[in-house]
C-alpha cells in the first residue's frame, strides 16, 4: 500500500493553504523585522491611503483641494457690522417700547402738585429700570445668538451673509458649543477688564504669524474663520 508519491512518501499536501506564513501570489510581502508595517510619513503617521485622510482632503471637513481659504479681515468686520446693526435696531425697538409708558407717566406729573418731585423721581427710576432690563435681555439674546449659532451652525447671520464660517482649525468641522463659548467669552472679558479689550481681541488676527489670521479668541478655542 502506497502512502503517497515517491517524492512525497508521507502524503503531505504539496501546496500548503494560506496562513502558514507564505503570502499568496499578488499580495505584498509581510514587512521584515524592524521595518514599519505600513509606509510612514514624517512623525510616524501612516501615509494617506491607509485610513487616515490628510488635511485638505474629504474626511476632515475641509473641501477637497489644497486646503481651506482663510477669511479676509474685511469679510469678518463686515459680518460683525451686520450683526451689530441688527442688535442696534432691536435695542432701539425694545428701548422705545419699554420706556414709552414711563415717559408718558412723567408727563402726567403735575408741576403744581406737592408730590411733583416724587412723581418725577419715580418716573426716572422706572425709565432707568426698563433700560437696564432691555440691556439685560439683549445680553442674554447676544450670548445665545453668538454661542449657539457659531457652535451649531458655524456662524452668525452676519457671517453667513458674507460667506464665512467658523470651524475647528484641525478638522474643519463645526466648533461645537464648548469651543464656541470660549470664543465668545474672551472678547467679553477683555471688554470688561480694560474697556477696549474687546476691540483689541477682534483686531488680534492682524498680528497672527501662522497665516490663519487667528485672533486670541480663535487660538484659545482652537478655531479659525474660513471663506466658503
Amino acid at each position: 500500500m502506497s502512502f503517497g508519491a515517491p517524492d512525497n512518501p508521507y502524503g503531505q499536501p504539496q501546496n500548503p493553504p494560506p496562513g502558514y506564513g507564505h503570502p499568496q501570489q499578488g499580495q505584498p510581502p509581510y514587512p521584515q523585522q524592524g521595518q514599519p508595517p505600513y509606509p510612514q510619513a514624517p512623525g510616524g503617521v501612516p501615509q494617506q491611503g491607509y485610513g487616515y485622510p490628510q488635511q485638505g482632503q474629504p474626511g476632515y471637513g475641509y473641501p477637497a483641494g489644497p486646503g481651506p481659504r482663510v477669511a479676509s479681515m474685511g469679510r469678518r468686520f463686515g459680518a460683525r457690522a451686520i450683526d451689530g446693526a441688527a442688535f442696534f435696531v432691536i435695542y432701539v425697538v425694545l428701548g422705545f417700547a419699554g420706556v414709552a409708558g414711563s415717559v408718558g407717566a412723567a408727563k402726567d406729573c403735575d408741576p403744581n402738585a406737592v408730590d411733583y418731585q416724587t412723581c418725577m423721581d419715580n418716573a426716572g427710576s422706572d425709565i432707568a429700570a426698563k433700560f437696564g432690563a432691555v440691556i439685560g435681555i439683549l445680553a442674554v439674546v447676544g450670548l445665545l445668538y453668538e454661542w449657539l449659532m457659531t457652535g451649531l451652525v458655524g456662524g452668525t447671520l452676519g457671517k453667513l451673509a458674507v460667506g464665512i464660517r467658523v470651524v475647528k482649525a484641525d478638522t474643519g468641522q463645526k466648533p461645537g458649543l464648548g469651543a464656541s463659548f470660549i470664543r465668545w467669552i474672551i472678547p467679553l472679558v477683555g471688554g470688561i477688564v480694560c474697556g477696549i479689550g474687546q476691540l483689541v481681541v477682534y483686531l488680534s488676527p492682524f498680528w497672527d504669524k501662522s497665516g490663519r489670521q487667528q485672533g486670541w479668541h480663535d487660538k484659545a478655542a482652537s478655531t479659525m474663520v474660513i471663506q466658503h
